[in-house]
């Protein structure tokens, strides 16, 4: 059986060469690409099965690659970031990428990254469970129920909404304005306050300890991530 087949877009020589090191070694197919031009045109000849895109592409913004990209290309896109580029981060996952690793990163973090995107990908429209368990938590899409321990979670119509949202979406980042767009309408990602509120009283009625939340993770200044 063909191993799952990677491209990474990264104009960094020494990226390139440990990424084709590291995957490589775990039986990855690996091709690259230093420019936005060769990178998306390589994407569309091989149709990889991930994305590797680092935002920092010397012929064309990173987020401009992951919004091309997206009008035709369905898999994952896993974005590579410099600590100070939050903001660039923030409008690629919202232009379509799925996750994000900050540089330096670790072989074992991308490695795990990768393998949820795969899974995530693999769970297409008609073959996703309807049933996503997370620790002590089921979530029960076709019946639009949560227990915890086997006992019912009594969940407002918002917070199931947002509930459901991230656990369809689990391992994915996604950022405080597609959670608002999707769970409140709001589409320019206004109303914080709301996303906060309604996080914080989930992490009430599904987290062990909501202090220490492990099913609900948030990513400072991003936004958030369910757990599986």
């Amino acid at each position: 059986m063909n191993q799952p087949q990677i491209l990474v877009i990264d104009d960094e020589q020494q990226i390139q060469r440990a990424l084709n090191t590291i995957l490589g070694q775990q039986g990855y197919r690996v091709n690259s690409a230093d420019t936005a031009e060769k990178g998306l045109a390589l994407a569309a000849t091989l149709l990889p099965d991930i994305i590797i895109l680092d935002l920092g592409l010397p012929d064309m913004p990173g987020v401009e690659v992951c919004a091309s990209l997206r009008t035709w290309y369905n898999a994952p896109i896993i974005i590579l970031s410099a600590h100070d580029a939050e903001k660039e981060k923030v409008n690629a996952l919202d232009a379509g990428a799925d996750d994000y690793l900050t540089k330096p990163f670790s072989a074992e973090e991308l490695l795990a990254r990768i393998r949820v995107a795969l899974r995530h990908n693999s769970a297409v429209p008609g073959n996703r469970d309807t049933v996503i368990t997370s620790g002590p938590l089921t979530i029960d899409l076709a019946r639009q129920m949560v227990t915890r321990d086997g006992e019912m979670v009594k969940l407002t119509a918002t917070e199931y909404k947002l509930l459901s949202f991230l656990a369809v979406n689990t391992g994915r980042v996604l950022t405080h304005k597609a959670i608002l767009q999707h769970v409140w309408g709001y589409s320019d990602g206004s109303q914080m306050e709301y996303l906060r509120v309604y996080v914080r009283q989930l992490r009430q009625k599904i987290e062990l300890d909501p202090h220490n939340p492990q099913l609900i993770i948030t990513e400072s200044g991003i936004g958030y991530r369910f757990i599986a």
